[in-house]
């Protein structure tokens, strides 16, 4: 069993690689097309939002007929119609209307008119990079998942204040689930078809609730500073039992938390609430059977053929090339020393019994085998 310092060790470590691999992300040149993609992209007043929406419930990026075609290299679609949204009427003050209105300001809005924009689906041309680029929905089903999913939730419903429940997900607006601070319940898509990804959404909602409920800590953290922690609790639970999801929760942090200071600031605070979700996983992964006590590095690596020692020491050798990080790096390289030492307990003892079988065969010189050392 590992010791009470191993096993905190081990949660600090998942989340400092959690951290590194959204840093990772962030670094790449895709990544930062995306942001400038982003950039170009006009951010419109709380009003024009619901006339995009009242005209196009589907809309996701919108521009004007000339935007997309310089910007984009995009034409709208012949035949389109455009959604209407309202333009400021910008004017030039004289100093008669700056005295009028009070202002030194050479410019004023006067009035507002309205124009047309289209979404993306309404033209063709250039692909257009999208957060959808970035948070690929494909973890597919795992063994065991249900089985947690349904503990866990179970578990919050009869032992917390938290009440979890299920909807359709053509209920939740294009969500997977969500938290509703005011009454502590959240809610998730029942008729999700990957139960990885449903068992993930149950992590990410379970970590808001701990980080932004009504009486937390942090719930006045900005909507990226939340997303950000919430996915990275929920990537963190899942990597712990052992359940790859960052195709998925990676592109969804690094879509939220597009500067590096987000990141590192809001995943700071997520230590404590990460180990209360993985000692709760852990718990349930017991009770239903699915989690084995860990065993002795040891005692694994002399159960292991030739063949998969040294696959096993190559395979570590790489590993420590490209870990990032210094605690990941460390960690590996004592693995490494681990294997090393059982390869060469293996062979001294091979050679120890060759040449007791052989004993016609000359020793080497110890004088001269210790002018070899060094």
């Amino acid at each position: 069993m590992p010791t009470k310092e191993e096993a905190e060790e081990w949660k600090k470590q998942l989340v400092d690689n959690a951290e590194q691999q959204i840093l990772n992300l962030t670094d790449s040149d895709k990544f930062k097309n995306y942001l400038n993609t982003v950039a170009k992209f006009h951010r419109y007043s709380a009003r024009n939002i619901d006339l995009i929406y009242s005209q196009n419930p589907e809309a996701t990026q919108i521009a004007g007929f000339k935007q997309w075609k310089n910007d984009f290299n995009r034409s709208v679609n012949k035949g389109e119609k455009g959604i209407r949204i309202a333009a400021p009427i910008i004017k030039k003050l004289t100093p008669e209307d700056q005295k009028r209105l009070d202002t030194t300001k050479e410019k004023a809005i006067v009035g507002y008119r309205y124009i047309p924009v289209f979404d993306i689906s309404q033209t063709s041309g250039e692909p257009v990079l999208s957060a959808k680029d970035f948070v690929k929905e494909n973890l597919a089903d795992h063994k065991n998942v249900t089985n947690l999913y349904n503990e866990l939730k179970n578990y919050l419903n009869n032992n917390t204040d938290i009440k979890v429940s299920e909807k359709r997900l053509s209920e939740l607006g294009g969500a997977k689930g969500y938290f509703q601070p005011s009454t502590n319940e959240i809610v998730i898509g029942s008729d999700e078809p990957d139960n990885a990804l449903k068992l993930e959404t149950l992590y990410h909602e379970y970590a808001h609730s701990q980080l932004h409920g009504l009486t937390s800590e942090f719930k006045d953290r900005p909507r990226a500073y939340q997303e950000t922690q919430a996915e990275a609790v929920a990537y963190v639970a899942m990597q712990n039992i052992g359940v790859d999801t960052s195709n998925y929760s990676l592109g969804y942090v690094a879509t939220w938390a597009k500067d590096k200071a987000v990141i590192h600031s809001a995943l700071s605070e997520t230590q404590q609430v990460s180990n209360k979700v993985i000692e709760l996983s852990d718990g349930l992964t017991k009770q239903l059977g699915l989690q084995e006590d860990p065993k002795e590095p040891e005692h694994d690596l002399k159960k292991l053929s030739a063949h998969d020692l040294n696959k096993s020491y190559q395979g570590l050798q790489q590993q420590v090339q490209q870990a990032t990080s210094p605690q990941q790096k460390a960690q590996l390289k004592n693995q490494l020393n681990d294997v090393h030492q059982e390869i060469s307990d293996r062979t001294q003892k091979q050679l120890k019994a060759f040449a007791e079988e052989n004993p016609e065969i000359k020793q080497p010189d110890p004088e001269y085998d210790q002018s070899l050392k060094r």
